[in-house]
């Protein structure tokens, strides 16, 4: 059993920032990639930013050079940077990992980007 603990989410007026936490505890044999994704209301979950165990990343468009995506390997979590924020980016953020050949799934956390 692997547990996701997420945490930083919150209200910010747009072109604010927040950063998002997501610590990984439990059986973990190796976490392979890590990631978040979004899920705006009335809208499918979608990819926000991805990085594998070494460090390679992957942005969904809408994000690029807003958002950095970080690991430390050493505390099983993943960190969401996010800049310049917008309305559009108000969603409930998941946190996901990949722990062998297993994906979990954090509870979510909301961030309203909001004046």
């Amino acid at each position: 059993q692997v547990q996701l603990v997420e945490s930083g989410g919150g209200l910010v007026q747009p072109g604010g920032s927040l950063r998002l936490s997501c610590a990984a505890s439990g059986s973990i044999f190796r976490i392979n990639d890590m990631g978040w994704y979004r899920q705006a209301p009335g809208k499918q979950r979608e990819l926000v930013a991805s990085i594998t165990r070494g460090g390679s990343t992957k942005y969904a468009d809408s994000v690029k050079g807003r958002f950095t995506i970080s690991r430390d390997n050493a505390k099983n979590t993943v960190y969401l940077q996010m800049n310049s924020l917008k309305p559009e980016d108000t969603a409930v953020y998941y946190c996901n990992v990949l722990a062998g050949p297993i994906g979990y799934w954090g509870q979510g956390t909301q961030v309203t980007v909001s004046s």
